[in-house]
C-alpha cells in the first residue's frame, strides 16, 4: 500500500488552505493600510525616489484589489475585464470608501474558495480569455504575486508619505 500524500490525495485541502490563507493575509493587510492612511495622502504620488513606478497608496491598494477581482470573477463568472477601469479614484475617494471596495473584493475570492473541492481541483485547467488555458494553481499564484507586489508599493508609498510604521512593514 502507497502512504505517499500529495496534492492529488482524495480529500485533501492543504494547498487549497493555504493559498485561502495568503489571500486572506493579504485582504487584512491591505485593509490595514487604508486603515492607516489618511485620506490627504490617499492619492498622493510620494516625490521622486529611487523607485521611478511607485504610485498612491490609493493606487496601489485599487491595483491589487484589481488582480484579486479579476481572478476570482474570472474563475466564478468568466467575467475577465480588468476592475481597475471602473474602480476610479474619483468613486473611492476616502479610505471608507476603499474598504467598503475591499470588502466586496474579499467576498468575491471567499465565494471562489468555497468552490474549490480539494487539492487536486487546482490542477484543471481554466480557459482564460485570450484562449489559452492554464492550471488554477498556477493562476492563482500568478495573481497571489501580483497582488502582493500592487500591496509592498503600496507600503512603500505609505511609509514615505507618512511618519507611521504601516502594519507588517520592516525597514
Amino acid at each position: 500500500m502507497d502512504d505517499t500524500v500529495n496534492a492529488q490525495t482524495l480529500g485533501s485541502h492543504e494547498i487549497v488552505n493555504g493559498l485561502d490563507r495568503e489571500f486572506a493575509r493579504l485582504h487584512l493587510s491591505s485593509v490595514g493600510i487604508i486603515e492607516n492612511t489618511a485620506i490627504d495622502i490617499l492619492y498622493i504620488v510620494p516625490a521622486r525616489t529611487h523607485i521611478s513606478s511607485l504610485r498612491s497608496v490609493g493606487e496601489s491598494v485599487l491595483r491589487y484589489a484589481a488582480a484579486i477581482e479579476q481572478t476570482f470573477g474570472g474563475i466564478t463568472a468568466n467575467l475577465w475585464d480588468d476592475p481597475f477601469e471602473w474602480t476610479l479614484p474619483e468613486h473611492l475617494s476616502t479610505p471608507d470608501k476603499v474598504a467598503f471596495y475591499l470588502a466586496e473584493v474579499e467576498e468575491t475570492r471567499r465565494r471562489a474558495f468555497s468552490s474549490f473541492a480539494d487539492d487536486a481541483c487546482l490542477l484543471k485547467h481554466v480557459a482564460l480569455p485570450r484562449g489559452e488555458t492554464r492550471p488554477l494553481i498556477g493562476l492563482l499564484l500568478e495573481t497571489l504575486v501580483r497582488a502582493a507586489d500592487y500591496q509592498t508599493q503600496a507600503l512603500v508609498a505609505l511609509k514615505i508619505l507618512s511618519r507611521i510604521r504601516p502594519p507588517g512593514f520592516i525597514i
